[in-house]
């Protein structure tokens, strides 16, 4: 069955996206020229893919099982081109995706030891949220993501490792907040202006999640992007920052303030795409990172 790429190309992107819109913004091509080339592809497959209706689309169970074995062989594609169209001058790259306080509080040496064992490896490392990095792997963006777990949007297609477990820690000015000499209930702590990440970032939801398992709603005082400027923010006095605790080095004048409920340990994790095999180097940064 001869059957050109670039419609199996559009199958993908729309059965990725769940969104005819979506998939054309993806590919650089009109809504109507994506829904012509499923209908052609559907007719020489004489196969449905798609369930369609005016609020959504879904794949079939036909749509599925393609996409199952046409998604290995697109990425597999990409890599390829990805690394032929990589500068020669600086061999092939290693993609990495993290947050910015992994990339700056962990991942530092890994990074520093892998250029030293392969110099003629171009790293590249895109930052994002915990969930953004996932989505770069799952649309093969990047080549390894390390990410706080648990992440919702890892998935089963992915394969996780496990690398360096750590917990999260309120912290405060101890001259604004002096509540450091004694632990204290998720109660008395919601009283005092909570500083955390954004609602969109992993550790948002692990806190949030926390409170609702003591029947609390927590409505913190400031949403940031950057760990750093909540630990900043928390040396001003300007209320009590949720951090983890592989990024602060030194408290100076902030104060650990620790909870009668215990927090659970979190993990940081590389993730990698199951259908995608891994090139030496990246073999190699992966397996520096285990515990």
């Amino acid at each position: 069955m001869d059957i050109n790429y670039e419609l199996y190309k559009v199958f993908y992107q729309v059965a990725k996206s769940l969104s005819f819109s979506e998939a054309a913004d993806m590919l650089f091509i009109s809504q109507s020229a994506v829904s012509q080339s499923i209908k052609t592809l559907e007719k020489r497959l004489n196969q449905p893919l798609f369930i369609r209706s005016t609020k959504r689309v879904a794949l079939t169970k036909e749509g599925e099982l393609l996409l199952k074995h046409i998604e290995p062989a697109i990425n597999l594609i990409s890599r390829g081109e990805n690394q032929l169209c990589a500068d020669p001058k600086s061999g092939v790259q290693l993609r990495i995706g993290a947050s910015d306080t992994i990339c700056r509080y962990y991942l530092v040496p890994y990074l520093n030891n892998f250029h030293k064992q392969y110099p003629n490896i171009h790293i590249k490392v895109t930052n994002g949220t915990s969930l953004q990095c996932a989505k770069l792997l799952e649309r093969n963006e990047v080549d390894v993501i390390i990410t706080n777990s648990p992440n919702s949007a890892l998935n089963n297609m992915m394969q996780i490792i496990p690398v360096k477990e750590f917990r999260d820690i309120f912290i405060a000015n101890k001259d604004a907040f002096p509540l450091n000499d004694h632990a204290i209930t998720l109660q008395e702590l919601q009283r005092h202006p909570i500083l955390m990440l954004e609602k969109r970032s992993t550790t948002s939801m692990f806190l949030h999640n926390l409170f609702l398992e003591h029947s609390l709603d927590l409505v913190p005082a400031i949403e940031l992007s950057s760990n750093d400027l909540l630990i900043d923010l928390a040396r001003i006095g300007l209320g009590i920052a949720f951090i983890p605790d592989f990024s602060i080095k030194e408290l100076g004048n902030l104060a650990v303030i620790n909870t009668t409920q215990e927090i659970p340990t979190r993990m940081l994790v590389a993730a990698y795409n199951n259908d995608i095999p891994l090139s030496d180097g990246a073999r190699y940064f992966i397996d520096s990172l285990k515990i």
